[in-house]
């Protein structure tokens, strides 16, 4: 398996021309955040992932997980790794100060998970966790609850996981069995959870449990559904660790991918309910609960453009060195790099890679922006914008991060079909993310049926009208960025054409309507994939213009938009008749499929 370096000069670029870094640091909140203290943390987390995770990622692929008298054992190499990452305070970065944090934005965090999730996704997920259950108390928790357990989860020394799939029913929350017994002024937890990451392990001393349950007087379907906070230790008045709470890990899943990351089996309640808190409001936990799930959702997502770069960087390597075959015109062997269509999957991995980092920041940047512009107005558009991007981010990237995967496969041949080279994990790795936090296809319902319906495509329209405003800018262009604009264009009026056609469907006959919401959804990254490559070949050639930095970078990132342009937006309008042909699905006999 190849090394992997952070892409800093991709990285950095992107946050500043995408995300718009600079701009965000004009903010009260990062007046702190300089250029040398961006660089400074980029700089010390590539040397995390690169010389401390990225070493472990194969040999916990190949190890895995084991479960021992109710204790998981992590792979070797594993429980020092997470002490490094605590100990440099990698956990709290974007974490508000007066939360423990360090303050910086969350568009920077994301380039820094980024690095953790390429070098080692099974690593990465635990931290992933811990901060989704931080954000989760920051928002719904009591004030005791956040005095006793958000320091500890915040720096890392105690993490989170999140308690909510059962053996009957898995996305179908509604049909959840947990149960939760009031006593006294906390609640007794009885029931089982399935696909619990990181439920159990060696990595620190307390784990804490956000959990899905029901009431003795719930209602029905998810509108009864309840969230409580279950510590594996319980926790004294002074902070201090008590006794073992009654929950268990009775098993660990034997799966595809990530196998260093233990996914367990959570049994609660075997000797008379584990004892846990209510979290905000009785009934409303699913409410609580997404404010969990969208940042897990971010997150995944980034998994799937952190894969995509690792497929991409070993994919390179293997073909520069990989000497096989004449390529058309040469007198003699050469590396596989010099076959054209090696070279065209190197650039459909490069480019959906960048595309999809460019969406993953940008998003992260905007809610940077939901909570610290001065005007509410402002902020207001930002939310508007990632509660439409977020469903986007999380499919269309972890789609991208499985095809890069493949893809990588396919470049090195029947080797990659081995597995000591290291290709296979990266797809074993990459396959889950399309399933877990809502498979893709909950995603692309909840852009159709929530994030459209919801506002009546306001949202939607508030981006198209950027997109065409981007278009104008390359209508002054020339050159190598005039290329991009007949494609950006039909991409557009497609993303357009559609959005009215989905709304009017959904209003009429919604089960057509989602059935065509998964090409929808791929039809927004694709789109909005080549509005950021687009304003990225502008920027770049600003650079240019101006004589700033690297040339030779600034050059192939236009080069690169334009492959985008070419072969992956101008595919954009094919999807309008699989997004108008949700009758057609519909339609068929169910009994013959």
């Amino acid at each position: 398996m190849s090394d992997y370096a952070a892409p800093l000069a991709e990285m950095r670029f992107v946050l500043d021309e995408i995300a718009e870094l600079p701009a965000l640091t004009k903010l009260d909140a990062f007046a702190q955040v300089t250029p040398d203290l961006v660089d400074a943390v980029l700089d010390g987390a590539q040397k995390l992932a690169g010389e401390v995770l990225a070493p472990l990622n194969r040999s916990g692929d190949i190890a895995g997980c084991v479960l021992e008298n109710g204790i998981v054992r992590t792979p070797k190499g594993f429980r020092e790794a997470y002490a490094q990452y605590v100990e440099g305070g990698w956990n709290e970065i974007a974490l508000d100060e007066e939360q423990g944090g360090q303050g910086l934005p969350q568009a920077l965090a994301t380039a820094v998970s980024e690095m953790w999730s390429s070098a080692n996704t099974s690593f990465a997920l635990c931290p992933t966790l811990t901060m989704s259950a931080v954000e989760l108390l920051i928002a719904h928790g009591t004030v005791e609850q956040k005095r006793i357990y958000l320091p500890k989860l915040a720096t890392g020394e105690w993490t989170g996981a999140m308690n909510l799939t059962e053996p009957q029913a898995g996305s179908d929350l509604a049909a959840l069995r947990t149960r939760a017994q009031p006593e006294g002024d906390h609640f007794r937890i009885t029931g089982q959870k399935i696909f619990i990451t990181y439920g159990e392990h060696d990595f620190t001393p307390n784990i804490v449990h956000l959990v899905l349950a029901r009431l003795p007087d719930a209602p029905a379907g998810s509108r009864g559904i309840s969230l409580f906070l279950v510590p594996k230790i319980l926790v004294n008045e002074d902070g201090s660790l008590g006794a073992r709470n009654d929950l268990r890990c009775v098993s660990l899943e034997h799966k595809l991918g990530i196998h260093a990351s233990p996914t367990c089996v959570m049994s609660f309640g075997d000797a008379g309910g584990a004892i846990g808190w209510l979290v905000g409001e009785p009934h409303r936990g699913l409410n609580a609960m997404f404010t969990m799930m969208n940042r897990a959702r971010l997150d995944v997502g980034l998994q799937g453009v952190a894969l995509a770069e690792r497929a991409y960087q070993q994919g390179r390597a293997f073909a520069r060195a990989r000497v096989q075959g004449r390529p058309v015109g040469a007198d003699a062997a050469a590396p596989i790099l010099q076959h054209p269509d090696v070279r065209r999957m190197l650039l459909s991995m490069r480019a959906t890679s960048e595309a999809a980092r460019a969406l993953a920041y940008y998003t992260a940047a905007a809610t940077d922006r939901a909570r610290h512009e001065p005007v509410a107005a402002a902020r207001a558009l930002a939310q508007r914008r990632v509660d439409l991007l977020i469903p986007v981010v999380k499919a269309w990237s972890t789609d991208i991060g499985l095809e890069a995967a493949s893809t990588n496969i396919q470049i090195h041949g029947g080797m990659g079909f081995i597995e000591e080279t290291g290709a296979a994990q990266h797809f074993r790795d990459a396959r889950i993310a399309l399933i877990y936090e809502g498979t893709n296809g909950v995603q692309a319902q909840d852009l159709v049926g929530r994030k459209l319906a919801r506002d009546q495509g306001a949202a939607a329209r508030e981006l198209i009208v950027e997109m065409r405003a981007c278009d104008g800018e390359l209508a002054a262009s020339s050159g190598e960025l005039a290329r991009l604009r007949a494609p950006f264009g039909a991409g557009i009026a497609a993303l357009d054409a559609a959005t009215a056609l989905l709304l009017d469907r959904y209003a009429a006959a919604p089960a057509s309507a989602l059935a065509g919401s998964v090409p929808y959804l791929r039809l927004m990254g694709i789109v909005a994939g080549g509005w950021l490559m687009a304003k990225s070949a502008l920027a770049a050639e600003r650079r240019l213009t101006r004589g700033d930095g690297d040339q030779r970078f600034a050059k192939a990132k236009i080069a690169t938009a334009r492959f985008y342009a070419e072969h992956i937006l101008a595919t954009a309008p094919a999807l309008l008749p699989a997004i108008a042909g949700g009758d057609t699905v519909m339609s068929f006999d169910s009994e013959l499929l």
